[in-house]
């Protein structure tokens, strides 16, 4: 069967053993590390999720290589409707997950490279289609879980690779006559060290010269020569020496977890590389991916999030008796409005996306409407969780641990001022929640995910046809009638 359960999941990351950093130590047991356990478990309950019946149709797909049923995790969209399920998927993952979808960068990353190695073979007669498509096979017909990165390191940003030290960026440093040998580091690399694979696509735009640059390839977990650096935050030190994760603002599943992958002389065998020195169609893979990654990042995942955080901004409004309050009722009523736009621009891209390119079969989402979904949720997201904020008051940040509603010595103190129209118990872990939200790591992580405000803006003035607009309106100006 194509679509693996749960389990079958949790089965095979138990013997992953990629080498993995994180706080000065070296992680041994992903399965065991509170840190670690949390992406498996995120990763765990959307199969769990492309398994339930009520959800198939958003979560599951039919191959347009095998016609078997699978994840839409590892589907290529072939019209606009898989395009709009595909950012339904997005929105329920963090609906339900509160955290990332692991299996969402590499899904991103597919539709591009489907698109791309299919062009790069139609001019130039390569076999990077062929490769891809027989590798898309394998990932389908095992269910695997399919990272990706993109982000080099980029070193010092006003020189190019060749200008300062060449492992800033990804690279080749060698073709042997059965693969290449990869050099270079990818960051912000989300949940890959519990994945079955990482998709590595070029970080930039290459020029004549930077050939080696040009590089597109998917390697197993834990390939010789390649070392996971986990990130470390105040989150990370509570999850991992907290006495009981139940008092987590989200319990189960945490914060989104990254890491920096190193390759240090890597070996990548040519059926697993899909691109290796085409310049000219860097820039395109980037493209293709942004616009995927902007429409469902912005107009989809944290539309989820946004989701909670008005649900969870409502109950605290309620608990303290205050949801009828006229300026309450506004700020709800923003945040809403917030979400929604950027829900609608998504659902525009969906709708207005197209065969790209012409032949491919590879359907991808409108570029304008997906980057505006991002731009959108750039400043909306931090708007909505600064009226949760307001909604919540200062105990969003000051409030003590629910640990002292155990303590004999003051729990009574604890729970009769900290209760209002609800106990203190449950408005207590309610406001964990969303200061897991309000006071963590969401608003950097939302505004910088596929790229920062400016970013969108360069891709706007780029594909905006000024030209036209600027004939519409002289002729119009210029119309004086008969």
């Amino acid at each position: 069967m194509a679509i693996k359960t749960a389990d079958e999941y949790r089965e095979r990351v138990a013997k992953l053993t990629p080498r993995l950093f994180m706080g000065g130590k070296r992680i041994e047991r992903l399965t065991e590390h509170p840190v670690t356990k949390g992406v498996i478990e995120a990763t765990a309950r959307v199969y769990e999720l492309t398994m339930d019946p009520q959800y198939a149709d958003i979560m599951t797909a039919r191959s347009h290589l095998t016609g078997q049923k699978i994840s839409r995790a590892l589907h290529i969209h072939q019209d606009n409707q898989d395009i709009e399920k595909r950012l339904q998927m997005a929105r329920l993952s963090s609906q339900k997950l509160g955290t990332c979808n692991y299996r969402c960068p590499g899904n991103e990353m597919l539709p591009a490279l489907a698109a791309t190695t299919w062009e790069i073979d139609q001019d130039k007669g390569t076999e990077y289609h062929q490769r891809f498509n027989e590798y898309l096979k394998y990932a389908q017909e095992n269910d695997l879980v399919v990272s990706g990165s993109v982000t080099d390191t980029k070193g010092d940003r006003s020189k190019r690779p060749l200008d300062q030290d060449p492992d800033s960026y990804v690279h080749v440093v060698e073709k042997r006559s059965d693969g290449v040998i990869v050099n270079g580091a990818k960051q912000h690399a989300t949940g890959a060290y519990a994945a079955d694979e990482t998709l590595v696509l070029p970080g930039l735009s290459c020029r004549e010269g930077e050939e080696d640059y040009a590089l597109a390839f998917v390697i197993p977990n834990g390939t010789e020569g390649m070392t996971y650096v986990a990130q470390y935050n105040p989150f990370s030190v509570e999850r991992e020496f907290a006495e009981d994760i139940r008092l987590i603002g989200n319990p189960l599943y945490g914060q989104r977890e990254t890491c920096l992958i190193v390759f240090d002389h890597v070996f990548v065998p040519w059926e697993r590389v899909f691109m290796c020195g085409e310049i000219e169609y860097t820039q395109r893979f980037i493209t293709r991916f942004a616009k995927t990654h902007r429409m469902n990042c912005g107009g989809a995942c944290k539309v989820g999030f946004m989701d909670l955080i008005i649900g969870a901004a409502q109950l605290i409004a309620e608990y303290h008796g205050l949801s009828r309050v006229s300026h309450i009722v506004q700020k709800i009523t923003r945040m809403i409005q917030l979400n929604n736009t950027s829900l609608a621009c998504a659902i525009a891209a969906a709708h207005m996306g197209r065969e790209e390119p012409p032949g491919s079969g590879v359907f991808m989402p409108d570029e304008a409407m997906s980057n505006i979904a991002k731009l959108n949720t750039n400043d909306g997201f931090w708007e909505v969780m600064a009226l949760a904020g307001d909604i919540a008051g200062g105990i969003a940040v000051t409030m003590p641990s629910e640990k002292e509603l155990e303590n004999p010595e003051i729990k009574e103190y604890v729970a009769k001022y900290l209760r209002s129209k609800a106990p203190a118990e449950k408005r207590m872990r309610m406001m964990r929640f969303l200061q897991n939200w309000v006071a963590g790591l969401h608003g950097v992580g939302t505004y910088q995910g596929s790229g920062p405000s400016q970013n969108q803006m360069m891709v706007l003035y780029r594909i905006a046809d000024l030209e036209q607009m600027k004939k519409m309106a002289e002729e119009l100006a210029t119309s004086y009638g008969a």
